[in-house]
């Protein structure tokens, strides 16, 4: 298949939010909407509060057992007193490595997890065990097979970033590069979501995304950019050594990380809604990846 170089003659006509002027597509379809040309996203100030900072809780059944499974350094597991099912291998397990275990109430945990569904039991730790792209590189080379990392733009939704770490690790990628500010960090909302697959799959935060990539190329990786101008995704190769960049839900890439991808790639459109959420459109991305590798082995 046609493996079509980004022609760099196009970026020209693309404004603020790393989108074209006047009418666009959105990042995975979607409507027009029109932008300030003048207005640089990647330059905004970072006068946000953080509210997806690391918590410390691990919450639910299944995320606190992977923790535990995995390894991970846990300090105490809050459990509900009248909690049964799977809690009791839970419980044996944290007990065989000398953690901590406190029967509280209900309504306990439910304060403890902000009313989130809890499921009777949280796990107190560190959520965020984050690693370096260089120890993402090494665990790529020591795996021998061709380098395969996910890359979020400002992906802001802790759902979103928990349903794509939960998929990258699920299709084998050697581990995902997330940026400082404007994005979802490891909290606890993560690592539920990804069904404790945010225990496993290991996870870098930049300051500077762009830097970030830019160490990629150095090491022959490619740098596929999600993008509704892009080539059709079902035309595009993705045997060899790669970096995915998922883009935000609501403006896709912004403008300066745009810049830097070698291909853009896109999924077509049919119906009548024109728009995928963020993570459904990397797992779609991320499993022809996997059929396209699985094929030439």
């Amino acid at each position: 298949m046609a493996q079509q170089r980004f022609d760099k003659d196009r970026k020209k006509s693309f404004g603020g939010y790393g989108k074209p002027k006047g009418d666009y597509k959105r990042p995975y379809g979607g409507s027009p909407r029109n932008e300030r040309s003048d207005y640089d996203r990647d330059e905004r100030p970072a006068d946000f509060a953080d509210s997806d900072e690391v918590t410390g809780l691990i919450v639910g059944r299944n995320p606190v057992m992977e923790a535990l499974k995995s390894g991970k350094a846990l300090d105490t597991i809050y459990v509900n007193e009248n909690a049964g099912g799977s809690i009791g291998a839970i419980t044996r397990i944290a007990r065989e490595r000398g953690i901590v275990i406190k029967n509280v109430s209900d309504q306990k945990l439910t304060q403890m997890c902000g009313g989130a569904s809890h499921q009777g039991i949280i796990a107190s730790g560190a959520c965020a065990e984050y690693v370096s792209v260089e120890d993402i590189l090494a665990i790529s080379k020591k795996k021998g097979t061709a380098p395969f990392i996910i890359i979020c733009d400002e992906i802001e939704d802790p759902h979103n970033l928990g349903a794509i770490i939960r998929t990258a690790e699920a299709a084998g990628a050697d581990g995902i590069i997330i940026p400082k500010r404007r994005s979802a960090s490891l909290n606890a909302t993560v690592f539920k979501t990804s069904a404790g697959a945010a225990s496993w799959l290991p996870v870098a935060r930049v300051a500077n995304l762009g830097a970030a990539i830019d160490e990629l190329k150095k090491n022959g990786i490619w740098i596929y950019g999600t993008d509704a101008s892009g080539e059709n995704y079902s035309d595009t190769t993705f045997t060899g050594p790669i970096g995915l960049v998922i883009g935000s839900e609501g403006f896709g890439m912004g403008r300066l990380i745009r810049d830097k991808c070698d291909f853009l790639v896109k999924l077509p459109m049919y119906g009548k809604i024109t728009s995928l959420n963020a993570s459904v459109a990397a797992g779609i991305f991320m499993y022809e990846a996997v059929r396209q590798r699985a094929a030439v082995k």
